[in-house]
């Protein structure tokens, strides 16, 4: 059975991992693999849950293969873990995709960025009131790549299925604002993993996406207990020792000029690294170059000897 709305917003005030998706040789989806990385997560304290995200290599998915993801992630994981599934496009498009998630019992809907070429702000809150008109589910808007006016992120918060916005901006004058203004029943999430999530929480962020938490989710818990705690040295310290891989995740690659283009291909280092099921990835990402999977090593090395020093 699906959490209720309110459920879901107490699940979205604490760390989300995203489910990376491990491809076989051949490229295709591992559902075993997969099950296994969401239960070990649930058993590391983890309870919710992005399936078929951005670091899913969601564009990289087919519409019946973000289904059979998200159908995976439900099964494997109890009753009172949150799953959000990713889900954009056009309207009818997410909207049948809304309806297949409702169907395998998703907990809430993220709205993916919007990739569409020209965008209106208005014609904008119209697609996520045509989205909301199609689900069961709530909605979690993501917020990203585009640079909306506070406006119009207050407008989200009132669009009635939407239960918490992704805020992925890098932006913090922007997002106070837009809490301000908003309303007062929608949690706001920092998208941008554990580097922004000391800054953005005195703006009014109650839970964070997880970065290095996606393959050692003890740092984000240890971080997020922090922050509840107003425990702002030890937060900061929890924060400094993510950034380095974090740093590292931003960087082109080899044969490359684009930022963070090994961004998922980092992260699913990490999961090997932390004995977690890893796998290929699909084109337009690529594997890590021997160097870069050696500094991924030294770094990931430096990490485990941090979290044996600051957790707990």
């Amino acid at each position: 059975m699906s959490l209720s709305a309110d459920q879901v917003q107490e699940r979205l005030r604490g760390v989300a991992v995203g489910l990376l998706t491990p491809f076989t040789q051949d490229l295709e989806i591992n559902h075993e693999k997969l099950a296994e990385n969401a239960q070990d997560l649930y058993d590391e304290g983890i309870r919710t849950f992005l399936a078929t995200a951005n670091i899913s290599e969601y564009h990289s998915l087919s519409q019946q293969e973000r289904i059979d993801g998200a159908q995976t992630a439900v099964e494997a994981l109890p009753d009172d873990a949150c799953v959000l599934a990713g889900v954009g496009g056009s309207t009818k498009g997410a909207q049948e995709l809304i309806r297949a998630y409702d169907d395998v019992g998703v907990d809430a809907h993220m709205i993916m960025p919007m990739d569409h070429t020209y965008i209106h702000e208005k014609a904008a809150i119209d697609y996520y009131h045509e989205l909301d008109a199609a689900a069961e589910a709530p909605l979690v808007p993501y917020a990203r790549d585009f640079d909306p006016s506070v406006e119009f992120l207050a407008d989200l918060t009132r669009v009635d299925g939407v239960a918490g916005i992704k805020y992925t901006l890098k932006d913090p004058v922007k997002l106070g604002e837009a809490v301000t203004a908003g309303a007062d029943d929608v949690v706001w999430v920092n998208g941008l993993a554990e580097p922004y999530a000391v800054s953005y929480w005195v703006e009014g962020i109650e839970g964070f996406s997880a970065g290095v938490s996606n393959f050692r989710p003890e740092v984000g818990l240890a971080l997020f207990e922090a922050l509840q705690n107003e425990n702002w040295e030890h937060a900061r310290e929890l924060r400094n020792i993510c950034m380095p891989y974090q740093n590292f995740r931003d960087e082109t690659g080899v044969e490359n000029t684009i930022p963070g283009a090994i961004s998922v291909s980092a992260v699913k280092k990490g999961l090997e690294l932390a004995g977690l099921h890893a796998g290929e990835v699909r084109e337009p990402i690529r594997k890590l170059s021997p160097e870069d999977e050696e500094r991924a090593e030294e770094i990931y090395s430096q990490l485990d000897d941090d979290i044996a020093r600051l957790v707990e």
